[in-house]
Formats: structure tokens, C-alpha cells, sequence
């Protein structure tokens, strides 16, 4: 069985084979959902004007920022300035070939994958082959909504539901920040099996190739054996130059979140919770 029914560059299996896995549209992109904006699937950047068959920086317009990758992998150590650079992709308008070494998240999967079922976190995901330091792994794909429609759909869950939905919060130079809410629940793609880790082995970084809308695409944080789970830290903190400061009272937090079960030494024992998205017309419910 294939999870991704033929959409991806590599299947997608399943374990044990005769489990029957959540209803859901596979879908490896971002679709648009309620009240989010832009469109996912529109084209929005131009394209650089580099007729080599590999793009470089400084002359190449979408690595203004500098080298995204090197050998199809990503730098894990952080900014010496302090912050992460925006990661731009070349795009579909560019002129560059499609083997150009800024075309990574774009590809797929490039790694065998296995959703598999765990003993304690319900469904998960694994690798079925070694995966280096730095590569892509997956994106987290789904749909693009708006924060009423977000803030919507968590509160109407209840304690037995799964919360797929995940706020990704930019902060920018000037002081704006830039928010984006995916919800694979419906529709989404193999990312949507990865379970939290307090110790995690991947981290998630916004890259941008069409549109301002991110892909949310996970890189391994160090050596990945065959047959590990993959984890990736729900919070965001992982990776995350800036500060987060928990909402809430810890009181509010004790009720409202999941235990957390990823066994690791430095486990919180809950799982991450964004009480922003408990809001209503900006008071906490």
C-alpha cells in the first residue's frame, strides 16, 4: 500500500500492512482552506534570469541571501547574526535547469518512508533507509487557513482528538511578523504522521519557491539510522533563534495539554501548547 497513492517520487508503505490508517486526501502541497491567504498554489515570485544549469550566489536573484544547500543539504548551525535567513527556492519562472542545486523541498520525497503504528502515540513515521545530516526529509503540507478559521477548528476538538493544526510565526526585521496555520487533517500529506520529540531529529524551516506561502519543509538534524523514528519538536524552538514565551498560566496549560510521550531525558511530559489558538476576538476563552 502506498499512503500517497502515486503522488509523491517514492511510495510511502504502511505497517502493519492490514491497519487501516485515519480518513484523509493525500495531498504532497499545501491547498488553500478557509480564509487562508494568498492562494498556495499560485505563482507569485519571478524568476531569476541564470541560464546555467546550477544557480550561484551573488548573481543568481533567488539566493540573495546567500547558499541555501550544499550537496542537496542544509547547514544546521545557527546564524552568527543572531537569526535564520530567509531560505528562497528557485521557482517555476526561473531559467535555471531543473537540476539546479537551490531545487530541494521541490523535489519530494527522496528518502523511503513507513507510516507505522506505535504503542503508545497512536501513528507514526520512520525511515526505512539511513538519512545524512542535512537533508530534506518531508514537508508538513495541508491546508492554508486563516487564524479565525484555525483558532475554529482547535476549539471545537475534543481531549480525544489529534491536533494536526500548526502555527508558523516569522518574525521579521522590522518588528512585523508574518503567520501562517496548516491543517493536514483533511488533506495533507506523509508529514502528517511525525510525532513530537522533546529531543527531536529533524527541524522544520519555512522555504519559500512560488509564493510568500512557506513550505514547511523538515531537514534531519543530525545522522538518521534506518528503522528511527522521525520527531520534530511541535513548539518550534528547535532551531529557533528568537525567544517563545508560553501563554497562558501554567494552570491552564496543566488542563488544556496532551501528555507527551516521546521517552526522551529531557521530555517536558506535555505535549506543546499554542494557547493563542484559544482565543476569541482577543480575549482567552
Amino acid at each position: 500500500m502506498d499512503v500517497s497513492r502515486g503522488l509523491e517520487p517514492l511510495p510511502v508503505s504502511v505497517w502493519p500492512r492490514l491497519e487501516e490508517l485515519p480518513v484523509f486526501q493525500y495531498s504532497p502541497d499545501h491547498v488553500p482552506g478557509a480564509g487562508g491567504k494568498p492562494d498556495p498554489s499560485e505563482i507569485s515570485f519571478s524568476g531569476c534570469s541564470c541560464h546555467s544549469a546550477s544557480c550561484l550566489a551573488p548573481a543568481c536573484s533567488c539566493l540573495h541571501y546567500g547558499e541555501n544547500y550544499k550537496n542537496l543539504s542544509m547547514e544546521t548551525e545557527g546564524s552568527e547574526l543572531g537569526f535564520s535567513k530567509p531560505i528562497f527556492e528557485c521557482n517555476a519562472m526561473c531559467h535555471c535547469g531543473e537540476m539546479c542545486q537551490n531545487r530541494v523541498v521541490q523535489r519530494g520525497l527522496q528518502f523511503q518512508l513507513e507510516v507505522f503504528k506505535t504503542t503508545e502515540k497512536g501513528w507514526g513515521l520512520h525511515t526505512r533507509e539511513f538519512i545524512p545530516k542535512g537533508r530534506f526529509v518531508c514537508e508538513y503540507a495541508g491546508e492554508i487557513l486563516g487564524i479565525d478559521e484555525a483558532r475554529k477548528r482547535t476549539q471545537s476538538q475534543t481531549s480525544s482528538d489529534s491536533n494536526y493544526i500548526i502555527a508558523i510565526r516569522e518574525h521579521l526585521y522590522d518588528g512585523t511578523t508574518l503567520e501562517t496555520f496548516v491543517d493536514p487533517t483533511y488533506i495533507g500529506n506523509v508529514g502528517r504522521f511525525l510525532n513530537h520529540s522533546c529531543e527531536p531529529n529533524l527541524f522544520m524551516v519555512p522555504v519559500r519557491i512560488d509564493s510568500m506561502v512557506p513550505k514547511l519543509a523538515l531537514f534531519a538534524d543530525r545522522d538518521i539510522g534506518a528503522g528511527e523514528e522521525l520527531s520534530y519538536d511541535y513548539s518550534g524552538r528547535y532551531h529557533n533563534f528568537f525567544p517563545i514565551e508560553e501563554q497562558g498560566s501554567k494552570q491552564e496549560q496543566q488542563v488544556s495539554k496532551k501528555p507527551c510521550f516521546c521517552r526522551t531525558k529531557s521530555c517536558t511530559g506535555f505535549l506543546p501548547f499554542d494557547s493563542s489558538l484559544f482565543l476569541k476576538d482577543g480575549k482567552r476563552k
